[in-house]
């Protein structure tokens, strides 16, 4: 059955390629983004491509408006714009972790909000949110990025009672590590001072370990992840949570079964 299903973050990466396996099953999919020249290849693939900032209460509204005006209705919402910001708390600006959380928690939020009222009013819908599997574990200098992906699944959680009378859906997916734009964006926003600062000798060690994780060729492709959003959208019964992509399932079983003190230590080894 064809479904509207808008996608955040859109222009690249898991989001682009989610939007054009959608378009393939034969749905109307709007492709959500600021980059409106970087999603040509989806509305070259007969979807709908809208300039949004995430952070932007007007262009939000008047991009749920237009979709609204549109198509009438939105049955599949995901929530896949995000990035992360590392670097040390004591080095990185507060304003640079507001921003994180402007864009992985508030503007979700934000979009979210205007996109119920017409589910609940329909007794139909699914909010799929991209958390990751930082939402459930930690990494050392990731703390702002963490926050938002801990906050993401605590926040899903509470949707997802709170809409379930209404028979609208909260989907929770928390990917591993994948091959997409992420790591250049982790690396360009890498706060604090990587060569004298007290931390520099780690940030090194972050900044290389990272390279060779992106240059070993095991990440996993972004449609590892699209076949648990492909669940999500069309199961009857969706899973609360679906878990995919490298390193995400052993390093979540370490950080539930392991403790704190035996997880820390397993991180600190990685900087030593």
């Amino acid at each position: 059955m064809k479904k509207v299903i808008v996608i955040t973050g859109a222009s690249s990466g898991m989001g682009k390629v989610h939007a054009l396996s959608l378009l393939q099953k034969g749905h109307i999919v709007y492709g959500l983004a600021r980059r409106v020249e970087k999603m040509k290849e989806i509305v070259k693939a007969g979807g709908i491509a809208i300039a949004m900032d995430i952070t932007s209460e007007k262009q939000i509204q008047d991009g749920v408006d237009q979709i609204l005006n549109e198509q009438g209705k939105i049955d599949v919402l995901i929530n896949n714009a995000g990035y992360a910001v590392y670097g040390s708390v004591e080095e990185s600006s507060i304003d640079s972790a507001r921003r994180q959380f402007e864009v992985n928690i508030f503007g979700l939020a934000s979009i979210t909000q205007k996109v119920i009222p017409g589910m609940r009013k329909n007794k139909s819908g699914r909010i799929i949110n991209i958390s990751s599997m930082g939402g459930k574990m930690y990494t050392p200098f990731g703390a702002w990025y963490h926050a938002t992906k801990h906050a993401l699944e605590g926040w899903s959680d509470c949707l997802r009672v709170e809409l379930t009378p209404f028979n609208v859906e909260v989907v929770v997916i928390e990917p591993g590590g994948i091959e997409t734009e992420f790591t250049n964006v982790f690396l360009d926003n890498l706060q604090g001072d990587k060569e004298n600062g007290p931390y520099a000798d780690k940030l090194q060690k972050l900044i290389k370990s990272t390279q060779e994780m992106h240059d070993s060729g095991k990440l996993s492709k972004p449609n590892v992840i699209t076949k648990l959003i492909d669940k999500a959208v069309h199961s009857k019964k969706p899973k609360t949570r679906y878990v995919a992509g490298a390193y995400a399932k052993p390093l979540m079983f370490m950080r539930k079964y392991l403790g704190d003190r035996r997880f820390d230590k397993i991180l600190m080894n990685q900087f030593t």
